[in-house]
């Protein structure tokens, strides 16, 4: 009983953040200089909807560069995998079949939809150069094009 009463009372002392705390500590790196910004962390894409668990299978991470021109609208398409994107240079517009839009400036990082159709354009004067993260099973496609 003592055992227990002791673990409760050091698992009331540490502070409800320290979990973030430990995962951003950069293993002491901050000592060193090194900074570590959360860009974002979500278990929702940008449409507010839950992301789906991983598929079964050998991982595969896929890691893009992707530049769209200024005023180019990608065709209708969807992510059969989950995949995040961090926006370097100017403006994405997305867009969902229900009517939603949401937009995303430099600096931003968004968590995208999975098997939801939506389309992309490159608003504003400068084109969009952005970073996508795919993480799915060796063998899946990325992206597919709607009918």
């Amino acid at each position: 009983m003592k055992r227990v009463a002791l673990t409760l009372v050091m698992l009331l002392a540490i502070p409800l953040n320290a979990r973030e705390i430990r995962a951003h500590d950069g293993h002491g790196a901050e000592e060193l200089g090194v900074t570590i910004t959360e860009l974002v962390n979500s278990t929702k894409g940008w449409n507010g909807e839950a992301l789906p668990n991983y598929p079964a299978g050998q991982a595969e991470i896929k890691v893009l560069r992707i530049k769209i021109p200024s005023g180019v609208t990608l065709p209708w398409h969807s992510h059969p995998v989950i995949n995040s994107a961090v926006i370097l240079k100017g403006r994405l517009e997305l867009y969902a079949k229900d009517g939603m839009t949401k937009s995303f400036e430099a600096g931003e990082a968004l968590i995208e939809v999975v098997n939801t159709v939506h389309a992309g354009k490159a608003v504003g004067p400068d084109d969009v150069d952005l970073v996508v993260f795919y993480a799915g099973s060796k063998g899946m496609p990325t992206t597919v094009l709607s009918k």
